[in-house]
């Protein structure tokens, strides 16, 4: 039965929790999901070259193998919300934790190419489901008054899971002597590169297990005694528990599911503000973000870097995203979203430019001249830094924010699979369009970063300092 009274206060805006420790381990643990999700991610980026020699395929299957993950990002995400609602949150993370794990294994011993990419699909609805899961089940757990710290660890978690996938690749590689396909453990560095993630994996799967389910879930099952202990753990004794329950159920029977059809409009299809968001998630990967974390150690040995040193400036290039993301957690809230956005447009721009102009010059011997390779390092770091410290962070922030409450989790969906679709296409097509040009295809990369300047100025409006309500 729907309820139109409002619940009584409960007092749970203000509370503190009694054990703030053990709040911090329940949300580093869900947030683990994240460290996986960048991990798996990026994970590939040292295995190109020896997929490559391994199967000798050229650069079109190459990209289908890498990029067919990204098919598996798009059902994970799309399942996980309602298989958890089925069967809870903890649930849909020891599911995403065992196809982590049985990718990791199946990717380090694959039978051929057909079966990598099987592999692959599977971690990529790990990832997706992880995608989903985790930060929905932060915002569940943790106490209102430390929600928006304790939501930031997810993002946290990925781009440290980037950066320790990078290192990891970087330490096996030197192993190996410096060969993708020299023998570490018995099989080819590569594929060591690929099983390492069973590691993380276990460990995520295990700390399913040490944490509590979702008191909202609890209580949509009926479970309320449970997920009263649980409230009392998470935000403290003192709050009224039984406001604190009919607060809850209150607001989950006064939801409003949105559907797809509430997304459309009279004209051009959608809804103005649901373009509005589909154009900040292409935008956000139309500059070519992910062929830093995919491909940059493959990009910098086409230029003549030796193996060993592009994998290293692959890691360096993740501890600058650590860095480009805690600078836009510290300033998202204090400058705004979108002035934020717009010096990393600018940032962005100018640093693909200068990566074109470097890989415009002829190789000698192999390899860029001195200047142009030192700009391209340069540049590609802070291409990444001003991305860190913008879209990749503002975009997510702009997404949960942006949509009136009727539309939000439709919209929100519809987004994030423009997003996947977006990432797809510059993964797929990366390989075959440097074979091309890789100026030119930085030059396509440095088209959108400055397109995206007149979209900001033109129709996204700032929403810092607004509550949801008054999006609508």
């Amino acid at each position: 039965m729907t309820s139109t009274a409002q619940p009584p206060a409960s007092g749970a805006r203000n509370a503190h929790p009694d054990h703030l420790g053990h709040i911090i381990f329940i949300t580093a643990a869900a947030a683990m999901g994240g460290f996986l999700f960048g991990y798996d991610s990026s994970v590939i980026n040292g295995a190109v070259e020896g997929i490559r020699g391994k199967y000798d395929v050229g650069s079109a299957t190459l990209a289908q193998v890498i990029a067919i993950a990204l098919i598996g990002c798009a059902i994970g995400a799309a399942a996980a919300g309602r298989i958890a609602d089925r069967i809870g949150r903890i649930y849909v993370m020891r599911i995403a934790a065992a196809l982590f794990t049985i990718s990791a294994v199946g990717s380090a011993l694959p039978f051929a190419l057909w079966d990598l990419a099987i592999w692959r699909v599977l971690g990529g609805i790990a990832i997706g489901m992880a995608s989903v899961i985790g930060p929905a089940y932060i915002a569940e757990v943790a106490p209102p008054a430390y929600r928006g710290r304790l939501g930031s660890f997810q993002q946290g978690a990925i781009v440290l899971g980037i950066a320790v996938s990078q290192l990891v690749n970087w330490a096996i590689l030197n192993w190996a002597d410096g060969d993708q396909r020299g023998k570490v453990l018995g099989i080819e560095a590569w594929q060591v590169m690929l099983g390492v993630m069973v590691v993380p994996a276990v460990i995520y799967g295990m700390l399913s297990f040490a944490i509590p389910e979702s008191p909202r879930f609890l209580i949509s099952v009926g479970k309320t005694g449970r997920a009263r202990a649980i409230l009392a753990d998470v935000e403290g004794k003192n709050v009224d528990l039984d406001a604190r329950v009919a607060e809850i159920e209150h607001a989950m029977h006064s939801e409003h599911k949105s559907t797809f059809k509430d997304l459309l409009g009279s004209r051009f299809g959608f809804l103005p503000i649901v373009w509005v968001g589909i154009g900040l998630s292409v935008f956000q990967q139309l500059v070519g973000i992910n062929v830093a974390f995919y491909y940059s150690a493959t990009l910098w040995q086409s230029v003549g870097i030796d193996p060993s040193e592009s994998f290293f400036y692959s890691f360096t290039t993740s501890i600058i995203n650590i860095i480009g993301t805690v600078i836009a957690m510290l300033f998202v809230d204090r400058i705004g979203r979108r002035p934020l956005a717009l010096i990393g447009s600018t940032g962005m721009a100018i640093a693909l430019a200068f990566e074109a102009w470097a890989f415009s010059a002829d190789l000698v011997d192999g390899k860029l001249p001195h200047t142009q390779g030192i700009v391209a390092l340069i540049a590609a770091h802070t291409f990444v830094l001003f991305f860190a410290l913008s879209w990749g962070v503002v975009v997510w922030v702009f997404l949960g924010e942006m949509f009136p409450n009727r539309l939000r989790a439709a919209a929100l969906g519809v987004a994030a699979s423009a997003q996947w679709i977006a990432n797809w296409a510059i993964t797929a097509s990366f390989p075959s369009l440097a074979d091309w040009n890789l100026s030119g295809t930085y030059v396509i990369y440095t088209f959108f970063a400055v397109l995206s300047i007149p979209f900001v100025l033109k129709f996204v409006k700032e929403t810092k300092g607004k509550t949801l309500e008054e999006m609508g």
